[in-house]
């Protein structure tokens, strides 16, 4: 669980330095998102959800 909170935590750091050093591109980003069609969305989360998972096995010893 304390791996969990670490890795959220981190997440959160990462996203307020973007909104703090690039809050114009940031507000792109999020209009951008909001005119993507909701099925290239979801292949985008899933591909990012199966690169992290990835990513973590390889980190722990995969």
């Amino acid at each position: 669980m304390s791996d969990f909170l670490a890795a959220l935590g981190l997440v959160f750091v990462i996203e307020g330095v973007i909104f703090i050093a690039f809050p114009g591109h940031a507000k792109a980003a999020m209009q951008s998102v909001l005119e993507t069609p909701d099925a290239t969305l979801r292949g985008i989360g899933l591909a990012a959800a199966i690169i992290g998972l990835i990513l973590v096995w390889l980190v722990r010893g995969g």
